[in-house]
């Protein structure tokens, strides 16, 4: 099956995927509609995100598949996908998953601040919520891709005046590059940056003098912490507002891809904004 059929069938059985605060899939449980229901909550942190308690608040079925203790009953003290020797437990720990789900006739996956990678997108559908204005290009590329803090950090390094959030269908991926590559079913309302008095230069002077590689436990610089800062206000003022909006449109069939091509009832789009007022076709 190709991706457009695979994601023109749609879904409507759920499982939610989350890491730790439960933010987004809280509000997602607190909003949806009927056009979808939640079967499963799945958490690859049992011991430090709030899934728990958020299945329990909702009445949902929790999946819990610790990544860390996989790793460890297969020899490895580190998740890290750098050697094959790592890549390869992922594929048993995501296999783990899908044994775990099949139970539950899954047909529709939402990560909410799913911190580990898997391809379970090659199973049914998967809709993600990324912090960057995906639409943004350099030379024809996405520029605000990439994982935790690195879309904003980019976005404050190119001078951009405002953020967004982007809800996008995974496509199966091979590799971290090819994660942010899915179509841009929607965008969060622009969030106004505030570089807090720091000139564009500051900013790029402090990025240039950063080691090669990023220390364990963070930059610890002022870039780092002004990226935190808009990435929790782009959690609030554009996660939560766009994600559900987009799984119930998404659940409805109001989204389809025909020739490569993505479309919103009828209409060929490059993604669609969602406002406090409504919605705006982006050509």
């Amino acid at each position: 099956m190709g991706f457009e059929e695979f994601f023109n069938r749609g879904g409507k059985r759920a499982a939610i995927f989350m890491s730790g605060s439960g933010d987004n899939a809280r509000k997602l449980l607190e909003t949806r509609s009927g056009a979808w229901k939640a079967e499963a909550l799945v958490t690859d942190y049992p011991e430090n995100s709030k899934a728990a308690d958020i299945a329990e608040q909702f009445k949902i079925p929790l999946v819990s598949v610790p990544i860390r203790n996989f790793y460890a009953t297969h020899g490895l003290k580190s998740i890290s996908l750098a050697t094959a020797e790592g890549r390869g437990v992922r594929d048993l720990w995501t296999a783990e998953i899908r044994n775990k789900l099949m139970p539950f006739q899954i047909d529709l996956g939402i990560l909410a601040g799913f911190v580990s990678l898997c391809n379970i997108a090659s199973d049914f559908p998967c809709l993600n919520i990324h912090p960057g204005d995906l639409t943004y290009e350099v030379d024809g590329r996405r520029y605000l891709t990439g994982l935790h803090t690195i879309p904003v950090e980019r976005a404050l390094l190119a001078g951009l005046p405002y953020l967004r959030s982007s809800v996008i269908a995974i496509m199966p991926y091979y590799s971290e590059a090819d994660i942010d590559a899915g179509p841009i079913l929607g965008v969060s309302s622009p969030v106004p940056v505030d570089n807090g008095g720091l000139s564009l230069k500051e900013l790029r002077s402090i990025a240039e003098k950063r080691p090669t590689r990023k220390p364990v436990g963070g930059w610890g610089d002022i870039l780092e912490k002004l990226a935190l800062k808009h990435q929790s206000r782009l959690k609030f003022e554009g996660d939560l507002k766009v994600y559900s909006r987009v799984v119930d449109d998404y659940a409805n069939g109001r989204f389809k891809i025909h020739n490569g091509r993505l479309y919103y009832e009828g209409s060929p789009v490059k993604t669609v904004e969602y406002s406090p007022d409504g919605t705006v076709l982006i050509p």
